[in-house]
Parts: structure tokens; C-alpha cells; sequence
């Protein structure tokens, strides 16, 4: 693993490329750019073309136009597939494997691994170690999956839905060992439906829909675009039956105890405090929402269903 420090560094790249399978055109043209030091989540709608960007980078399918590079090379090349990390949605691995085998058979490929012991808890599979691959449960076997993707010291992890069939618990384990890679060097190409996920880990995003790029950039960058904001307000006692009209504010309860307000961004907190106060509703505590990526989504693919 190279020193990666300079975070302006591409080291992968999407340029101008198109792909179709028959009569559909999964990419139109597309352009990706994946820097030293960064998660990047790949955000999209199902069929917008995700899965293909990444397959590209992997060399898994070649682009009908356009350039595909890893490193400044070819993704096929060997010395480029050394430096990176693999998870995808599904994979088929030999059943009576222990996986202690499994992970050094993997290691095996790569020039520096990573000790089985640090690796086995930074998968949560230390207890794993001497099962058989085919007695795991499912979301055993995705815990299992992660470590032969982060079994050695790589420059970038491509990451598809890693957390899928994972508890809460083990899913926010693995942001934490996500979190430790990233602090190596180790730059994350995550995929993921889960906006919150996206939304917790990443400082960048790319939301692809219709095989292009719609947008990419900082998340906080992308979030102020947002024409509104929302808060959720804690308030003293029990909320009236009638609540007030305020211009431009939606406001409505979740429950006796909470409601659930979006202003411009551009109106001061205070005025609606001022109403709420008049309509004799003391705030105790407020908070952001936490959907804003949510939001965002759905503002610029156009549509609230395709939001997971």
C-alpha cells in the first residue's frame, strides 16, 4: 500500500464510458472519479447503473466506450487488482472450507496481508475461525465475506451492500473498522440502500440515475441545496388538538410529545419558536432530522419511491 496522504489523488476512473446490455443502456456517458482517502458512496435507484460502474472498475465487464483506469492502468492488470478489496452483493464460496482457509487463501493473492488475528477482529469472526463456511448463518457468512475483502493492505475496498443481513450491531461494528481503514490510507467505494448508512459514513457521494452521474461532490456540499430544512421539536407536556398556521412551515405531530417541522432555510428559527409560544407549545429540545439525504435523493431523481 502506497502512501496516500494526498487526498486530490484519483485512483480510479470512469471517463466519458457507455455500456448496454442489448437494448438497454445501463451507462450514457459516464464520469466517476475516486480519490486517495475518501468513503464515496455510489447512490442510485435500482437499475440506474451502479453495479455496472463498479463492475467496469473491476474488470468484471468492459465498457462499449469510453476509458476505464485503476491506478493509472488497466483494471485487469495484476499489480493494480493487488491493491484493492472486494465485497460484492452475493458469492459463492466452497461450503467445507473452514474459514480460517478461506482468508489465507485469499491472503495468498496479495503481497501484503493483513495478521489474521487484527483482521478477525476487525470482522467480528474471531469465534468463526475454525467453523466450516457452509454451517455460517447469513449474516455470518457477511462477516466472513468482509474480512477476505479488507484480508490485506489495499488502496481501495469496493464495497456492494456489505451490510445487508446484518443486525444493528454488527452493522455499526463494521462502520468502525470501515472508519479505521479509511484512517490507514484506504480509500471506500460503498453501494448502499440504506441513506442513513451513506449519510453516517461518507463525506462524498454520487448519485447516479439513468447511467449518469446526476450529481457528485461533498455530501454537505450537495445537502445545502436542499431549499428547506427539518427539525423535530420535543415539547413540554401535551400538544393542543389544534396546531398553528405558520406561512411556509409545514408542521405536524408524530405524536402527543413531538412534532415535526420543514421551514425555508432562509427563516429564522425564531419566528416559529415565537409562534409556537403564542399558540401556548414550550419547545424543550430540538433536533435535525435525520433523513436530509433522504430528501435530497428524492429531489433529484424525482421520485419518492425509488428512495430505499
Amino acid at each position: 500500500m502506497r502512501d496516500l496522504q494526498n487526498t486530490t489523488m484519483t485512483l480510479a476512473r470512469l471517463e466519458n464510458v457507455s455500456k448496454r446490455y442489448g437494448n438497454v443502456t445501463a451507462l450514457n456517458g459516464l464520469n466517476l472519479s475516486v480519490n486517495a482517502g475518501e468513503i464515496l458512496a455510489l447512490l442510485g435507484p435500482n437499475g440506474a447503473g451502479k453495479t455496472t460502474a463498479v463492475s467496469l472498475l473491476l474488470n468484471l465487464i468492459e465498457a462499449d466506450s469510453g476509458k476505464v483506469s485503476l491506478f493509472d492502468q488497466d483494471p485487469q492488470a495484476l499489480p493494480a487488482r493487488q491493491r484493492i478489496g472486494v465485497m460484492l452483493q452475493s458469492a459463492e464460496l466452497p461450503e467445507t472450507l473452514r474459514v480460517s482457509e478461506l482468508i489465507q487463501l485469499t491472503q495468498s493473492y496479495y503481497p501484503y496481508p493483513r495478521d489474521l488475528k487484527e483482521l478477525a477482529e476487525m470482522a467480528a469472526i474471531t469465534d468463526l475461525l475454525q467453523r466450516p463456511y457452509g454451517k455460517l448463518s447469513g449474516g455470518q457468512q457477511r462477516r466472513v465475506q468482509f474480512a477476505m475483502a479488507i484480508c490485506a493492505k489495499v488502496d481501495i475496498l469496493f464495497l456492494d451492500e456489505p451490510t445487508v443481513g446484518l443486525d444493528i450491531e454488527a452493522r455499526e461494528a463494521m462502520w468502525v473498522s470501515l472508519r479505521k481503514l479509511v484512517a490507514e490510507g484506504c480509500s471506500i467505494v460503498l453501494t448502499t440502500h440504506y441513506l442513513e448508512e451513506a449519510e453516517n459514513l461518507c463525506r462524498n457521494l454520487a448519485i447516479i440515475d439513468k447511467g449518469k452521474i446526476i450529481e457528485q461532490g461533498p455530501m454537505k456540499t450537495l445537502l445545502a441545496k436542499l431549499d428547506v430544512e427539518g427539525f423535530l421539536l420535543d415539547i413540554e407536556g401535551v400538544l393542543p388538538a389544534n396546531l398553528p398556521q405558520i406561512d411556509k412551515v409545514s408542521i405536524h405531530a408524530t405524536d402527543d410529545h413531538t412534532l415535526d417541522i420543514e421551514k425555508p432555510r432562509a427563516m429564522d428559527l425564531n419566528h416559529i419558536f415565537s409562534q409556537l409560544n403564542q399558540a401556548g407549545i414550550q419547545v424543550r429540545s430540538m433536533r435535525n432530522k435525520v433523513n436530509r439525504l433522504e430528501e435530497l435523493f428524492v429531489k433529484l431523481t424525482g421520485d419518492a419511491t425509488k428512495a430505499a
